[in-house]
């Protein structure tokens, strides 16, 4: 199906509302589609989300469990964190598999790249599975509070199903897997 690649917004001003070293919030002065006057507020990420599900021999995967602090609540995830734009987000991925788990992959595999909340901002995520696992000591950041947990993929698969888990990034890449896994395409 064929969609229109033209802009039906028009900006007639723009202002920075807020900018910290992760994220900039600027508001605009809009004509929407529709001819309206209106504002548009639009968060623009300074990184690239990455998320890595690291799976082994046995179909285990592992949990990164922490206290988020704009949600008000503990949630469990796959090793998450920010990807400097310009740097390889591979390198991105592997440094955070390590820094919050302590493993190492010898086999990668870009699973998906997702907007995370696309009405709002600019975030993009890249995930990655990483397979072929070793154990190393990991090397979590200052402000990271993390539980690590290892465990059979098809209970963190009932996890998501269950509402257990709900960061986006880790929903969409477990349902991913388990598509994969259905349609004998992991390997």
């Amino acid at each position: 199906m064929q969609h229109p690649e033209e802009n039906p917004w028009q900006t007639i001003s723009e202002k920075e509302v807020y900018d910290n070293p992760w994220i900039n919030l600027t508001e605009y002065q809009v004509i929407n589609p529709s001819g309206n006057q209106g504002i548009y507020g639009k968060v623009h990420f300074k990184n690239i989300a990455i998320g890595v599900i690291p799976l082994d021999a046995e179909m285990n995967t592992y949990l990164v469990g922490q206290y988020r602090f704009p949600l008000g609540q503990y949630s469990w995830e796959m090793p998450e964190g920010g990807g400097v734009l310009g740097v390889d987000p591979l390198d991105s991925a592997k440094r955070e598999l390590l820094e919050e788990t302590g493993l190492k992959a010898g086999k990668w595999t870009e699973l998906l790249r997702m907007h995370l909340s696309n009405s709002v901002s600019d975030e993009l995520g890249i995930i990655y599975l990483a397979q072929g696992l070793q154990q190393f000591e990991a090397e979590p950041e200052d402000t990271e509070q993390l539980i690590i947990k290892k465990m059979p993929f098809a209970e963190v698969y009932r996890m998501v199903c269950d509402a257990e888990i709900t960061d986006s990034m880790t929903v969409a890449a477990v349902l991913k897997i388990r598509i994969m896994l259905l349609e004998n395409k992991l390997y």
